[in-house]
């Protein structure tokens, strides 16, 4: 496990949040050793239960939140809401903050090897635990995420441009590499998970039939189609290459929102993307807009190079 010392330092972090985002990255840290000994370590990816959305949880998820909660009791954090937990923790009752975690995106995926990681959203604490997050995404004082891949990365905004730090194993430190992100303006690539073809409405349903027609078709372009069911994996794909991701609602029972939660994964993906030159949107509506209505609450998610988003919203006008 990490040390006791410093494992971020830039001036580029506001100084009132420097010790929340070095919490988190000291579990980042820790995080990363224990995801690289896959199986020489602890059972990481047997279920051992459900959170409060529903979904399965795996020993790392309920792991990773355990340590983020206990680093963050140090911190400026008032109000600790996770997607692992079902109501909102109080962690320092003079803290000014209220930060909301997914402790471990993507956790599917621990035994295959892919990519994985930690979204995290921040906001300003009101007296009301839930009152703190349930407001617009545009209120968001910081959101980022730590991605637990070939190279272990924090990617995070503060409101002003999209920063890269990337872990360097050797002194275990994150260090700056880029200090303004921008998302590419022109890719073939798109994200969606296929195999619900059936179930998405007619305005998604063309959407990507367009893009497989390819060169005959109305986009005039062969695309290639990229889905690794982390969404913290196609984020930072996006950021570096560009693309779209789209996880639409659609007519199953539970989807009519899609899956991804406001609170953990959505205001905070969105708030990177946006500062870093692209576009978030429900399909038609800016998410920075938008707020969650409950603590777990769903919302449809479309992100990532500008022109792009914009198609997705006119075949939505089309199909009105």
């Amino acid at each position: 496990m990490a040390e006791n010392h410093t494992v971020l330092s830039s001036p580029l972090i506001p100084a009132d949040l420097a010790p929340i985002i070095s919490a988190l990255c000291k579990v980042g840290v820790d995080l990363a050793v224990i995801i690289a000994r896959g199986p020489l370590g602890q059972s990481l990816g047997h279920a051992v239960g459900e959170n409060a959305g529903g979904d399965g949880q795996k020993a790392l998820d309920v792991l990773a939140d355990d340590m983020f909660e206990a680093a963050l009791r140090t911190t400026s954090v008032r109000w600790y809401a996770s997607e692992e937990q079902e109501g909102v923790l109080a962690l320092n009752p003079a803290g000014r903050y209220a930060l909301a975690i997914d402790p471990l995106d993507g956790s599917s995926n621990i035994d295959v090897n892919v990519s994985i990681g930690t979204i995290f959203s921040i906001f300003e604490a009101k007296d009301e635990a839930e009152a703190s997050f349930l407001r617009p995404a545009s209120e968001q004082v910081a959101g980022g995420y730590i991605i637990f891949g070939p190279q272990c990365c924090l990617v995070v905004t503060f409101g002003d441009g999209t920063l890269m730090f990337v872990l360097d194993p050797v002194t275990q430190r994150f260090e700056l590499v880029t200090e303004a992100m921008q998302t590419p303006g022109e890719s073939r690539e798109y994200a969606i998970n296929a195999s619900n073809h059936r179930h998405w409405d007619a305005a998604i349903r063309t959407y990507i039939e367009d893009c497989q027609a390819g060169m005959t078709g109305l986009h005039g372009q062969d695309s290639n189609m990229r889905w690794v069911a982390s969404l913290v994996a196609e984020a930072h794909r996006i950021l570096t290459r560009g693309g779209i991701f789209l996880y639409p609602g659609d007519a199953r029972p539970g989807y009519e929102k899609g899956r991804l939660r406001m609170v953990y994964e959505v205001a905070p993906i969105a708030f990177l993307i946006e500062q870093a030159g692209g576009l978030a949107t429900d399909g038609q509506t800016p998410i920075m807009e938008q707020a969650a209505d409950a603590l777990h609450a769903r919302m449809p998610l479309v992100f990532g190079s500008p022109a792009k988003v914009r198609q997705v919203a006119e075949y939505f006008d089309a199909a009105d």
